[in-house]
Formats: structure tokens, sequence, C-alpha cells
């Protein structure tokens, strides 16, 4: 059941109803949960049950964890919550892709063999729902929060269904106060759920639906297409994937205001960003803050020097491309993403060195360019993300820096024709002498031009003026020899016009035919 269908709203709107009629606040609460549930089991009832069985494991060793106070059955149960969590991720996302990259690399190696190949239904919103339920035990077991004592509050948290599909990650300190909290009916807040809601179906519908229809048959044969078709495909994938993903968390921000519920921003204009550091902490706000809390700083942060922090940099945006989905196309997307990051960051220190560079960098002008540049190269990075394998993606981003490279040669290519077809077709010397004959009063009679294949008479003047001249002709026998002609003084053979321009524009238009 997405978003954007009748089924959905028509879901939504009983519920919503339902929930409003109902007084009683535990009973809106177990309202919520079996909605949530139904909406998961509409994709598959047994995975509704998986998801059920981990949560309810999950608030078990919370429980456990906050009433013991021996430090090692504490980090055994941390243990046991967070492998059980990233097992049931690994088995359901991840199993089929290290098994056929082990394969892989077997046959590699000279080594034959047959792996068997996981056909895994993946459950609706895994990497959401588990990421959510380690960060909570996590927080248990450093005594950040204490443990839920409700289990239909715990499991709310867990399958709310408006975060479900595709977030925010939801904090458990953030969102079980709020189901403890009495609900009261409030205009100003159906206005705000209403305008989300609006909001993410237009971006999804009108904006990400249309960019489809311009991006997927690129990528789908990039090299299809010339260097221009693919740069602006790239922009409308960028468009496409930015307003899918803000537009599904819009909808999700939505609903939960519409039942009470306030879930955090997950997207805060990203693309206007001056910087990549600064684009992720405003793209897919959740995930970045989550990988910083509970990844980036528990490996060091940016305390362990340099060459420490850009390791902890590498490996956690490494970790955010793969759990974007189960592909080495994402795998390189986040590697690709965290040495960007530390690009930045050394260049950023380079910068502090040299106080007028950085100064002129924060202008507006500055600012812009900056603006520009981290636009340009994230959506160029998004090559690596969308492609269908590395080597498509590979063929892609080389076609798109041929064509921007090749702008330079083609602008000498057209200066070269067009001064080529403004040339006189005659030697300098002949051409020379034609003009002192025309300076003493003779009659002159030009050189031929060629037009489409043929000879045609040129007004000259001549008397003060303007007549044509007899037109000149191939010299008979020699059909094949353009530059060679039947003048009134004889045959001559003067060179074609404009022969090295022709085959220039033949390799620019593969349809352009010589006039020879």
């Amino acid at each position: 059941m997405l978003f954007c269908t009748k089924q959905f709203l028509l879901f939504f709107l009983i519920i919503f109803f339902v929930y409003w009629a109902l007084p009683w606040r535990r009973a809106r609460v177990y309202l919520l949960l079996a909605a949530s549930f139904f909406f998961y089991a509409t994709w598959s009832k047994w995975l509704a049950c998986v998801v059920c069985f981990s949560t309810a494991l999950d608030y078990l060793v919370a429980r456990g964890m906050d009433a013991s106070t021996s430090p090692r059955l504490r980090k055994g149960l941390l243990a046991l919550s967070v492998t059980a969590n990233l097992s049931l991720l690994c088995y359901f996302k991840y199993a089929t892709f290290f098994l056929r990259s082990l394969e892989d690399a077997l046959a590699a190696a000279g080594l034959s063999t047959s792996l068997p190949v996981l056909r895994v239904l993946l459950p609706l919103g895994i990497s959401f729902y588990t990421f959510e339920a380690i960060s909570y035990t996590v927080d248990v077991y450093l005594r950040r929060i204490r443990a839920e004592r409700s289990l239909a509050n715990f499991m709310l948290f867990i399958l709310f269904f408006p975060h479900l599909v595709a977030g925010p990650i939801v904090r458990a300190r953030d969102f079980l106060p709020q189901v403890r909290r009495p609900k009261r009916w409030n205009w100003a807040r159906l206005y705000v759920g209403a305008l989300y809601v609006l909001l993410g179906v237009f971006k999804k519908l009108a904006i990400a639906d249309r960019m489809v229809l311009f991006a997927d048959p690129v990528y789908a044969n990039p090299s299809a297409y010339r260097a221009g078709a693919l740069w602006l495909a790239v922009l409308a994938y960028a468009l496409q994937v930015y307003c899918d993903f803000s537009g599904y968390s819009d909808i999700a921000l939505g609903c939960a205001h519409l039942l009470g519920y306030r879930l955090a921003e997950n997207f805060n204009r990203p693309y206007l960003s001056p910087n990549i550091a600064e684009f992720w902490r405003r793209w897919h706000i959740s995930l970045s803050s989550w990988l910083r809390d509970y990844l980036f700083i528990p490996l060091g942060g940016s305390r362990g020097g340099r060459w420490l922090t850009c390791r902890n940099l590498l490996l956690v945006m490494t970790v955010a491309g793969l759990w974007h989905g189960a592909a080495w196309t994402y795998v390189v997307f986040g590697v690709v993403q965290g040495l960007m990051l530390i690009v930045h960051r050394l260049f950023r220190d380079w910068c502090e060195t040299r106080p007028r560079l950085a100064q002129a960098l924060r202008t507006p002008a500055g600012t812009a360019l900056r603006t520009a540049f981290t636009f340009t190269t994230f959506c160029y990075s998004l090559v690596i993300f969308r492609s269908l394998s590395l080597h498509n993606a590979w063929l892609m981003m080389g076609h798109m820096l041929a064509g921007v490279g090749g702008l330079a040669a083609r602008r000498a290519g057209c200066l070269r024709l067009g001064g080529s077809l403004a040339l006189p077709s005659w030697p300098r010397n002949e051409g020379l002498r034609h003009a002192a004959r025309a300076r003493a009063g003779a009659e002159v009679t030009p050189p031929p031009v060629l037009a489409a294949g043929r000879v045609r008479p040129v007004p000259v003047r001549s008397g003060g003026r303007h007549r044509h001249a007899p037109p000149w002709r191939p010299r008979p026998g020699v059909p094949g020899a353009p530059g060679t002609f039947e003048g009134p003084t004889g045959s001559e053979t003067r060179p074609a016009v404009g022969a090295g321009a022709w085959q220039f524009a033949h390799r620019l238009r593969p349809g352009c035919t010589s006039p020879q």
C-alpha cells in the first residue's frame, strides 16, 4: 500500500475519523498499533510477524539492561540486540548480494563454484526500523533514556505506519513521550498536516514521476545519447530522487501531524548547500544525524587527528551507501561521498591559512560559485547511484566528460568551417593577380563557388554595374575531379572550396554529405 494511491487515502481517512472519535488515549494507541500492523501485513503477513518478534526481543533486552547494574550483563544484552537486528537486516537485504559477490570473486580467482541463490522477500522499511531499534537499545544502555514499560507504546514507536515506508528515522526519546501525551483536536495542526501532505503529493506525482520519463531511457542505454542528453538526464534524476524521497517524507510528516504526532524534518533545501558537508547535514537529516551519533562519534569522530578523521568519514559514508541498497553501485557511491567529504575538509583547512581566499569564498559571488560546484559534483556522483552497473556508470560518466572537453574542439572546428567557407578557393598569388586586373579596369571573371554540388554564376562588379559571369563547367573526360574546370582561357585546376571543412562537418553530423 503506497502513499499516493486511492487505497491508502481510504485507509487513512477511516483511521483519521475513528482515531479522533475515540475519547480514550489508550484506545487511540491500540487503534494506531492495529492500523500499523494491518498496513505492514498488506505487504506480507509473515514479515509482519517477524518484525513483531524482533520488536518484542528489543523490548525485553531494553527492560533487562534498564533493571541490571552489572556492566558485563548490560554489554551482553546490548550485543544481543545489535547482533539480532543486524542479522535480520543482512539476511533479508544483503545475503544474496554477499553470496553473488563471493561467487564472482571465486570465479575471478579461477575457482568454479555454485553458491545457492536466496530468493528472500525484502521486508518493508527494514533499514529504517532496524536503525530505530539499535538507537533505542544504545540509548538505554548509555542511560540516556529509560526503557519503555508499555509493550504497545514501544511497538507503536517501531511500526508507526506514516514513517515506515521512507522515514524519517525516528528517535525513541522524541517519539515515546508523544505516545504518552494526551492528544487534543487542533485546527492549526490539521492545517499544517494537510499542507505537508499536499506538498508531498505534488513533489511525488507532478515532479518526480515526470522526471522519470527523462531519466530512465538515458540510464537504460547511455551509449545511445550524446553528452547534452546525458547531462539533462542527470539533472532530471537529481530532481526525481529529491522530490521522490522528500515527497514521501513530507507525506509522512503530514499524516503524523493529522494524528497529533510530530516527526522531525528530513530535508532542508540541500541543493542550496555551499559545500558537501553542509549538503549532508541537509540531505536525509535523520540518516546523517544517526550515522554521526551512533557510528562516526563512537569511531573517534574528529578527535584522533586528520588521517583518523578521514578514515572515519570514509567508513561512515561507505556504510551510508550500502544502507541504501545491496549493490556495488551503492557501495562505490558511498566511497565517493566519503572522498568528497575528505577533500572538502582538507580544502577548508588549507583555506584557513589564506584569509583572503577564505574571505573571497564567503562573499555572495563566492557562495554562489561554491553552491553551483557542490550541486554539479553531487549530480555527477548520482550517476553511480542510479546506474544499473558500474560499467554503465563508468561509460556514462566518461561520455559526459568527453562532451564537456570536446566543446573547445568543436568551437575550433566551427571556426575552421566558417573560415574555409569564407576564404577564396584559388591560390593566394592568383587572387592577387585578379585583384590587380580589377584595379586596372579590365574585365575579371572570378573563379566558381561550389554550392550544393554544382557551379553557379557569381555576380561581379565591372564598370559600375553588376552582371553574371559565364558559368564554369567541369572539364569533359574527368568526371570526379571537382577542382578541374573549363574556362574561357582553357582548363585550369583549382582546389575545391571547403573540402576539409565538409570532412569536419561530416564527423560532427553523420548525416551530412559533401558537395563533391
